[in-house]
Order: structure tokens, then C-alpha cells, then sequence
């Protein structure tokens, strides 16, 4: 008697194919990494490791991490609306703008640091950069003061969301303990030798005063109320 014909063999099921590496899901998973471990966590190991591939893959698309970092501002940067320039309303619109930058910083700690120490090429973050630098020129400042102005109240920015993350990471931190609170550190200057800190002692209040967002806005005016005598009438 013939033996039966042997069932077919079921075909083997298609091997998934993998997601395409994009400088999108690159910058989702730098973001990812910052706003779960820290700017200081980021490498390109990192981002391949939660992107499931080797650092090989990223290369068709970073040469460095320099080159992450402005992805990430760039993404930063994508988030912020600018305004037709006004020239009468110009201070407003660039404390706005500001405002908005140091708020998306502020969203993932220590992210500020990748705008440091860098010339972006990416466009959206020259995207912002025009708006300011078109906010300035409106108000009939000269292009040179302009562009000065933009770099040091960009630099400013960037300064207090960096600052404002590290206070936030030593206070996580229990092996680095919040040296004094605003109480305390007001009583410590306070209680300083009359002789050798006598305006310190006097105006300690003044010294301690504010929150860190009432500084800003401070440092901010100052900056800009100062451009008032560049202005062209």
C-alpha cells in the first residue's frame, strides 16, 4: 500500500521588517533618554539602546553627538510660535519669545547644555533665530547691536535653564543635600560680622528676595529695556 503524500510545509512566516532609522525617531529617543536620566546621560550608546540597533545605523545619519544635540534644540525650537514683528510691541514679543524658549528647556533637565558652545545649522532653530533677529530690526536697532543682543539674552536663556536644572538635580540627589534653604540662607547672611559684610547684613532680604522665574523676568526687562536708546526714533 503507497504511503500518503506528506503535508506541505507551512511557509514560513516573513521576518518583520525593521523601523527605518530617522533623524525623527533619533531625536524621539535622545528626548526620551534626557527626560528619563539627564542631558548628562545622553551618548550615542544610549540612543541606539533604545532605539533596539547598533551605533553603526546612526551613522547614515550623525556624524557626532554634537550633531544629536542640535537635533534636539532643533525639536525644542519647533514648539516655538513667533509673532510678526511689531515695532510697537516689539519688547513684548521678544519676552514672549524668550519666555517660550526657556520654558521648553525647562521641560527636560540639563537639555539647555546642548545649546552651548555650538553654531546650529538646523532649521528650525535658525527659524527662531530670524524671528528674534527680524523682532530687533524692527524696533530700528542696527543690525550689529541686534545681533549681539540676540546672542546674549540666547546665552542668558540657556544659562538659567541649565542652573535651574541643576538645583532641581541636587535636591533629587540625597547624597548632596540642599546646602540652605531661603530661610536659612537668609538668617546666614544675616548673621555675618557687621564690620566686614555691613550691606550685606543690612539688605539680606533684598538679596534673598524672589522666585526664579521673577529673576528671570528681571534680567530679561533690563536686557531689553536697555535697547530702548538704540532704537531709532
Amino acid at each position: 500500500m503507497a504511503a500518503e503524500p506528506a503535508e506541505p510545509a507551512e511557509p514560513a512566516e516573513p521576518a518583520p521588517r525593521k523601523t527605518p532609522i530617522t533623524l525623527e525617531r533619533i531625536t524621539d529617543a535622545a528626548l526620551q533618554v534626557v527626560a528619563t536620566e539627564g542631558y548628562d546621560a545622553l551618548t550615542i550608546r544610549r540612543v541606539t539602546n533604545v532605539l533596539g540597533t547598533g551605533p553603526s545605523s546612526l551613522y547614515a545619519h550623525i556624524a557626532t553627538k554634537t550633531d544629536i544635540d542640535d537635533l534636539l534644540i532643533g525639536r525644542l525650537c519647533s514648539e516655538i510660535t513667533l509673532p510678526d514683528p511689531d515695532p510697537a510691541t516689539w519688547q513684548h514679543q521678544l519676552r514672549d519669545v524668550y519666555a517660550q524658549l526657556r520654558d521648553q528647556y525647562l521641560k527636560y533637565p540639563g537639555i539647555s547644555k546642548a545649546a552651548l558652545a555650538t553654531v546650529s545649522a538646523n532649521p528650525e532653530t535658525l527659524r527662531v533665530s530670524e524671528g528674534i533677529f527680524a523682532i530687533l530690526l524692527s524696533a530700528g536697532i542696527d543690525p550689529q547691536t541686534a545681533a549681539w543682543t540676540m546672542d546674549a539674552i540666547t546665552l542668558y536663556v540657556a544659562a538659567y535653564a541649565l542652573e535651574l536644572s541643576l538645583v532641581h538635580h541636587r535636591r533629587k540627589d540625597p547624597t548632596t543635600p540642599w546646602l540652605l534653604s531661603h530661610e536659612a540662607l537668609t538668617a546666614h547672611l544675616t548673621s555675618l560680622p557687621e564690620a566686614t559684610f555691613p550691606q550685606t547684613r543690612r539688605h539680606a532680604a533684598a538679596l534673598t528676595s524672589g522666585t526664579g522665574h521673577q529673576r528671570f523676568d528681571f534680567a530679561l526687562t533690563l536686557l531689553i529695556d536697555n535697547l530702548t536708546s538704540q532704537t531709532k526714533s
